[in-house]
């Protein structure tokens, strides 16, 4: 049986010119010329998808510092892992950042760039000899500031920022841990028992462990308790902080605390979904926005941060710092 052909020639059509374009020239990009700034590079960008993104989140950032509301970044380890710390100690130096959360890892290559200036061990070459994760002086110094921190009633990010300050390692400069507790910038760090290489050193607490990473989790409420108007940024956690966070923001709004107009934003080299469920989607149900800039996060969060020192600096809200930021050496 053959089919007979559709006909075309009665098909409606329209004119282009006034059919409705998601996409305008008017919103395409600029070509580079070498010599620019950051201002006019950002300027420059589409904007449109993730550069209409970009310029959203940048301003929003603007406003919250412009007015003094929350700016939280929540990190995971990582994070240290690809040489971000200076960018971050940064924005706690200019004001930006009001508070920070961490994963359990964080605190090992934290410890260990400021100890040594090095992190980062070679797990394939080291498993196998059941050598991996057994560094002396790691294990030793984190579990002993933590059994401190629970004996004072500190807090598990405060207690080791304070002994890493007091032990003046040669390479603290680059500690986000120290900085934190030497700005006082509350930074606090959320365990999982088991996930963490000093959890099977010989001086680990596990009851100290998790009082004080349960009293930063209090903490971290506290400061989930101030974001309406602020922003939340997921930095590279793809379980650990989305879930602690979806729980803070339950906790603070079960005690009656109004926090639904803010800003959140996940930045990781791919797309999880935890992080989109937990940090862009569902906590910006009742009035917020989340945003989702997908990209290795040493290229997108220097990107972010010094777009948004340029738009701070330029419309006077913040001044330019004396220094010339942290630099390797």
């Amino acid at each position: 049986m053959k089919f007979k052909p559709i006909s075309l020639e009665n098909i409606k059509t329209y004119s282009l010119k006034k059919r409705p374009s998601k996409v305008s020239v008017m919103d395409f990009g600029s070509s580079w010329i070498a010599g620019g700034k950051m201002g006019l590079w950002f300027e420059k960008l589409p904007n449109i998808l993730a550069g209409s993104d970009l310029r959203k989140l940048v301003n929003r950032l603007t406003m919250a510092v412009k007015e003094k509301k929350a700016i939280i970044v929540a990190m995971g380890a990582h994070t240290i892992k690809v040489g971000l710390s200076p960018v971050i100690l940064d924005l706690m130096e200019r004001g930006i950042i009001t508070g920070m959360a961490m994963n359990g890892a964080g605190i090992i290559h934290d410890l260990e760039v400021a100890m040594v200036g090095a992190t980062s061990e070679d797990v394939d070459s080291e498993l196998p000899q059941g050598r991996f994760g057994m560094a002396k002086e790691t294990g030793e110094f984190l579990n002993r500031a933590i059994k401190e921190g629970a004996q004072k009633g500190d807090g598990l990010g405060y207690s080791i920022g304070k002994n890493i300050l007091e032990a003046s390692f040669p390479f603290n400069k680059f500690s986000l841990l120290a900085g934190a507790a030497r700005m006082n910038i509350p930074l606090t760090v959320h365990v999982a028992i088991g996930t963490d290489t000093i959890h099977f050193h010989p001086d680990v607490d596990g009851s100290a462990i998790g009082k004080t990473s349960h009293l930063d989790f209090r903490i971290f409420a506290t400061l989930i308790s101030h974001l309406e108007g602020g922003v939340y940024i997921n930095l590279g956690s793809a379980v650990i902080l989305p879930e602690v966070f979806l729980k803070a923001l339950t906790l603070v709004r079960n005690l009656g605390f109004n926090v639904k107009r803010f800003t959140t934003v996940d930045m990781d080299f791919i797309r999880h979904y935890r992080p989109m469920t937990n940090i862009v989607k569902r906590p910006t149900l009742e009035g917020g926005e989340g945003f989702s800039l997908t990209g290795h996060n040493e290229i997108m969060f220097p990107l972010l941060a010094a777009a948004l020192i340029e738009n701070l600096e330029n419309n006077g809200i913040i001044q330019p710092l004396s220094h010339q930021g942290t630099k390797g050496e």
